[in-house]
Formats: structure tokens, sequence, C-alpha cells
């Protein structure tokens, strides 16, 4: 079994830590991050294999975190929660539901994608 290491990343402590305990329980290890800048320095001495980014960070910072995480030219996918409206940020690589069992299922399926891009050789 492969070790899954998980940044989640969100401003409600509540909802943080009832997420990792979700995520520990199906078997990822998880680094919890309550704000951007916290993140952002998890982000720098961590290896993660995952970012999850909650509905309680606003567009404008889940863009900024984004953007950092590929500006350091890491291919780790970032997914987001969507808030009640939907919106999840453009540049996510992918939105995943609130519900445990869904949000379990789709972090399966974006591991899995990205396992599989990475295993196939780039063309020249």
């Amino acid at each position: 079994m492969l070790i899954t290491v998980v940044l989640a990343v969100g401003l409600d402590s509540w909802r943080l830590t009832s997420q990792g305990s979700q995520l520990r329980s199906a078997g990822y290890i998880v680094t919890s991050a309550s704000s951007i800048r916290d993140a952002i320095e998890q982000f720098k001495v961590g290896d993660f294999d995952l970012v999850v980014l909650d509905y309680s960070i606003s567009a404008e910072h889940k863009e900024r975190l984004i953007s950092l995480i590929r500006a350091s030219g890491s291919r780790t996918p970032v997914v987001c929660i969507p808030n009640s409206s939907g919106y999840c940020n453009s540049f996510a690589d992918g939105t995943l539901q609130d519900d445990a069992s869904a949000l379990l299922t789709g972090m399966e399926e974006i591991l899995a994608k990205t396992q599989r891009a990475r295993a196939v050789p780039a063309i020249l």
C-alpha cells in the first residue's frame, strides 16, 4: 500500500480537524494548515501527494496558493471543496464534494489520474 501525504488547508479549525480525522481514518497521512501562510510554509518543507483546499478559503487566497505551488515547479495536484454556490477555482486540478464518501472517492480518482500521467513517458 502506498503512503499518501495530504496537505489539508482551511480557515475553519473545526472543519479542518474533522476533515483530517476522516482522511487519517482512510489511511492518509495528513498535515493541516489553518492559514495561507501556514500552508505555504508547510508546502515548502513537506513532500505532499495532494493539496486539499476547503471552501472556507477565499477565491483570491486559493488562486494565490495554487500559483505559488505551481511557481515552485511542483506537479502536486491541488483540489478544492467548493462553497455552497459550487464555485471552485479554475486553477485547481479538480473539485471534490464535501460529503465524506465522495471526498475520499474524488481524492482516489485524482491521485490515480496523477499517477497514470506520471507513468506515461513524455513524447519528444
